[in-house]
């Protein structure tokens, strides 16, 4: 059975009473922002090419209040595996630490060019943690969004900019030298939507995204990763080292060709490497072409010969997610389109396109030979979503009525 995901309004109510159990006051202001499916496009943000996300019902919430303190206290209700869910941190001057989950709010904070008022918080999320849909950037992005609406700025930040800015922080605070595609899905979703994303040209296209008959399905191998280590940094160097050698500004300027000539001056992992990401490229280019056409076979083939090329080619794929793969492609006949890991890789989630009226029986197979395993998974059917967004609390509602009220009353005399 396919897992139900909370609803905006009851992670805020979660968050809401916390924060007031913890801080004895009721929260002023509170923001949203999604994670993210990447359908397929996997490792080529970095490498100036194309990705293909979609954004998540599955939300990050932050509820606070600004404060006089020149002290950020921040506690998160998700569970952090040996690690305090409480933390303080000065508003100015903000460096990073532990706890390292709070680094994603402490990176934002320090983004601002802006003085950024102390406040408390309390953040809650339905993204899964170490899932490879991007709990991170929405982390980020809803900090953002919150801290925004604190400091009242009339001229709202460029979203580019804030994309950038939130992309920086994990740069600079969570020391993970992640492409742009999180945080520009977290900000740029649109509901019923998947978004081509042009990482060069940091530009977007929204691609219709709402057929009943055809579902997504998130599969959460509940295996988590960190790629803070040394496995995502050395990938990334090995592609700009390619592109370098082939004498081109990034992968996304090599077609194959070229990377047969320059064959004899790569060793083979390099080449490896560099062979999934201008691949990718390509393919996730005819995803969205196959997407806008509606032809879902073409794109469930895509999505697996991108596993494929993550598997072999650029070994950031697992036991589990290859089991997961294989179990959902057995049913090809019934219904599944196509399935791929997502996210950055060693762990984390599987995305499969399913037509509806198979989901059921995917979701009940998948788990039955997952579980013979040993491991439990996590299914979610997931809908195109909006991006961030500030979100209304009731007192903000009080005040808009009461502003109503008050310039009809004076109208009238």
């Amino acid at each position: 059975m396919a897992t139900v995901i909370k609803t905006v309004q009851a992670l805020l109510d979660e968050a809401s009473c916390a924060f007031e159990k913890r801080f004895g006051v009721k929260p002023t202001h509170a923001a949203k922002a999604p994670g993210r499916v990447n359908l397929i496009g996997e490792h080529t943000d970095y490498n100036d090419g194309f990705v293909f996300p979609m954004a998540l019902p599955m939300v990050t919430v932050l509820v606070g209040a600004k404060t006089n303190t020149g002290t950020c206290r921040v506690e998160t209700l998700a569970e952090v595996a040996n690690e305090d869910r409480y933390c303080e941190f000065p508003a100015k001057g903000v460096k990073p630490g532990t706890p390292k989950w709070a680094n994603y709010v402490k990176g934002v904070v320090a983004q601002f060019p802006d003085e950024v008022p102390s406040f408390d918080a309390v953040i809650v999320s339905s993204v899964p943690l170490g899932g490879g849909v991007s709990s991170s950037a929405s982390i980020e992005v809803a900090t953002y969004t919150f801290v925004e609406q604190l400091i009242g700025s009339s001229t709202q930040t460029p979203e580019v900019t804030k994309i950038l800015r939130c992309q920086k922080a994990e740069h600079d605070f969570a020391g993970m030298p992640c492409g742009i595609m999180d945080q520009f899905i977290s900000v740029m979703g649109k509901e019923g939507h998947a978004l081509l994303i042009d990482c060069r040209s940091q530009e977007g296209k929204l691609v219709l995204m709402s057929d009943p008959n055809v579902v997504v399905l998130v599969i959460n191998s509940n295996v988590k990763h960190e790629l803070t280590g040394s496995e995502y940094p050395m990938r990334r160097q090995q592609c700009e080292k390619a592109a370098s050698i082939l004498g081109k500004p990034s992968l996304r300027n090599a077609s194959m060709e070229d990377l047969e000539a320059g064959k004899s001056d790569l060793d083979e992992e390099t080449f490896r490497r560099a062979r999934h990401v201008i691949t990718e490229i390509r393919r996730t280019d005819e995803a969205a072409t196959a997407l806008e056409n509606g032809d879902f076979n073409k794109f469930g083939q895509l999505m697996v010969e991108s596993h494929n090329s993550l598997r072999d080619d650029y070994e950031v794929s697992c036991t589990e997610l290859d089991q997961l793969v294989e179990y959902a492609m057995e049913l090809k006949a019934d219904g599944v389109l196509g399935s791929r890991m997502t996210g950055g890789g060693f762990g984390g989630c599987t995305v499969t396109l399913v037509k509806s009226s198979a989901v059921d029986k995917v979701i009940q197979h998948v788990a039955t030979k997952y579980k013979a395993t040993g491991k439990e998974a996590t299914f979610f059917i997931c809908a195109s979503s909006d991006g961030a967004s500030p979100i209304k609390m009731l007192f903000q509602e009080i005040e808009i009525a009461v502003s109503h009220i008050t310039s009809i009353v004076l109208e009238e005399t």
